[in-house]
This record gives C-alpha cells, structure tokens and sequence, in this order.
C-alpha cells in the first residue's frame, strides 16, 4: 500500500528580521541569489547585456584555479612580463605594477589580479598560459560555456575597452557561484584587504582590496568590483554571515558611492527577509521505512543532494515535506534501489520531489523464515 510519512525537519531560522515585499535597487541591471539553496531572491533585467569590465577577472582566475587543480600549473610557477603586459602599469589602468623581463610567481600575479585588479597582471597570467591573450579568452569563453553562462563572450583577460566582452549579470552570477563551490579555498584570496607587490627598481608597493564591502560590517568575503565609461560601475559580491551565503552582482550605477551603497542594501534585504530551511544532506539518513521479508524490518534512506529551502520570513509553517513509497519495501534492497520520493509543499502546492534511495543492501530471509513472518502478519498483523 502507499504510505505517507510527513517528516518533521529540523529547521534552524537563521535570521529573525521582517522582509520587505516592495523592494528596490537603483542598478541598471541586478540579481541576488541564495547560495545553499540555489534560489533567486531578487532579478532586475537580469539578462540585460553589461560589459563585465573587471568582474571578467574572475574568470581570469578560475582558468587558473582548473589548470592547478589538474595539475598543469603551480602556484610557484613563474611567468617571464611581457612589454605588452608592462603596458597596462600606467596611469589610467589598475595595475599590479610588474615591469618587462620580470619573472613573477602565478600566485603574486592572482594577487594582483584578485586584490589590486591588476590589468598588467592579468595580460601576463593569460600569456604565460596560453602564449597570447587571444588564446587564453578562447579558454575563457569555453569555460563559460560549460558552466552554463549561455550569453557571455569573453575577448581579453581583464575586462578593459572590447566591445566583445559581453556578459549578463545572471552569468556572473553563475561564474561567481561556481567559482565559491569549486575552490574554496583560492576563494579565500577575494577577501584580502590588501596586497603588497616588491616590485623591481622601486619600493615595494601595498594596494588595498577594490571592493567597499568588505570594509563594512557584512560579513563580505568577495568578489570583485568593475568599472567602464560606457558601463559604469558594477559589482559581483558576496556575504557569508550565521551559516548562510548569498551572492549578489549589480551594474549600471552612477558612482561608487551608489554602487556601495545599494549593493550592501540588496545583500541585507535578502538577509533580512527570508528563512533558510534545510531539509537534507547529501547521503546522511533522513528517515526509515518499512521492509518485508527482509533481515532487517526497517531501512535507512537517504537523498543524493543537498537540500534548501528559501522562503519568506515568519512563513516556516506553510513549508511541508513528506515521504511517500509503496510499502512495506520487499526484500532483497540493494544500496541506491529508488525506494519512494521526497516531495515539499509550500502553501499545500507542490514545489519539487526527489527520489529517495536505499542506504544500504537488505537481504532476503529464508523460506521457513518468510513463512513465519506471513503467519505472524495473517494473525497479528505484524509487519
């Protein structure tokens, strides 16, 4: 028979403050993401095509993070400059500040890139990968596709003047969540206030972290600023505060001051304004369900991903998650036989179901066994 089980959850509220329904920004173009959950909180034009300016520098570094992940660079590995590097250390660029002939380690030039938005930083990190920078945004735009960023070009490494460097904030979005998920710990480098380059011929110089929210009471742990003429200022940033994270990327506004300003706004309004309800952990046990003619009565089941919930706050109660299969389960189990489904409602509406799998294998009894178990179940109904 189909049996129900509604699951009590173990909800940890993070947050206590009320929402604000009417909610806006004065970005061209926004978007604002739970991390945990997946969840967008908030979109303003999200697909509006932007040039990225220096956000693109986080894709600059995740090419990076992939080749030392897979072993084809190392952190210590050094890159002779290149005069069209050392071009870009001049007024009127940000710049790490690397001069021609330089040997220069891959982890100061991601610093420079990271922390200083060094454009200098990001033509040598491009070349010495790939030999030319057109070569490596081909890298670029590749990575971008495979991870899903579906209307994004990238032209060069940095971000600076190329009408074919297109982006939306929806795709940095993707590429920021990416880049958190996938290294970890090289994110660490987007929360560093500031670095200091000993730079050939000149004293060392230190240069503060270009973006404004980590300097605030946030919990801010990244990720990158942008500037263009023609764009504007931008911002891809992220907060990580009381075991929950969000992601927010904007664009389009007038000076740095708004920029600040209005992301730090969006960021504490999608804190302040919902709950973060977690339901289940990838392969940790979630509930127990009925076996017949097996060795053991009961078996463990379990989800093969994560799972979050966003919603509004104070609204807790109108979120349900049940467990349905049709029980009990015949033996023999094998570990990950799809057993039932996990189904969440919210407001008695079906909002998504997961299957339910087997944690491990229950054999079957034997003949005399199973008789036993019938006749015990005909008279008293014991399963």
């Amino acid at each position: 028979m189909i049996r129900i089980k509604f699951v009590t959850i173990l909800i940890s509220i993070l947050l206590t403050f009320n929402s604000n329904a009417a909610f806006e920004i004065k970005a061209r173009t926004a978007i604002l993401q739970d991390y945990l959950s997946g969840e967008i909180l908030y979109e303003k034009d999200p697909d509006k095509f932007i040039y990225p300016a220096s956000m693109t520098k986080i894709m600059t570094s995740i090419v990076a993070f992939d080749l030392i992940r897979n072993g084809d660079l190392t952190l210590d590995e050094k890159f002779l400059i290149s005069e069209n590097a050392w071009r870009l250390s001049s007024a009127g660029y940000s710049s790490m500040f690397i001069m021609v002939g330089d040997n220069v380690s891959v982890e100061n030039l991601l610093k420079g890139i990271i922390i200083a938005s060094g454009n200098d930083a990001c033509v040598a990190l491009a070349e010495g990968i790939a030999g030319t920078e057109d070569e490596f945004a081909i890298m670029m735009t590749s990575k971008a596709k495979e991870i899903g960023m579906e209307n994004t070009n990238f032209a060069n490494s940095s971000g600076i003047n190329n009408t074919k460097n297109i982006s939306t904030v929806r795709d940095i979005m993707i590429m920021s969540n990416y880049l958190i998920k996938e290294f970890p710990e090289e994110y660490k480098y987007f929360a560093e206030k500031e670095f200091t380059w000993d730079r050939t011929g000149g004293d060392p110089i230190t240069q503060g972290n270009r973006n404004p929210l980590l300097y605030k009471n946030l919990g801010a742990d990244g990720i990158k600023t942008g500037y263009l003429a023609v764009e504007k200022y931008s911002l891809a940033s992220s907060v990580y505060r009381n075991g929950r994270r969000l992601i927010a990327v904007v664009s389009g506004f007038n000076t740095k001051n708004d920029r600040s300003r209005e992301s730090a706004k969006l960021l504490t309004w999608g804190l302040t304004s919902f709950d973060l309800i977690e339901i289940a952990k990838i392969n940790i046990p979630i509930e127990n369900i009925d076996v017949w003619h097996g060795k053991k009565n009961t078996i463990d089941v379990y989800v093969k991903t994560d799972i979050y919930k966003i919603i509004p706050k104070g609204r807790k109660k109108l979120l349900k998650v049940s467990i349905i299969y049709n029980g009990p389960i015949q033996a023999p189990i094998k570990k990950n036989d799809i057993l039932g489904k996990l189904k969440v409602a919210y407001k008695n509406e079906p909002i998504e179901e997961y299957d339910l799998l087997a944690f491990e294998n229950v054999k079957r009894l034997n003949v005399l066994s199973r008789l036993m178990k019938s006749i015990n179940f005909l008279i008293w109904g014991d399963v």
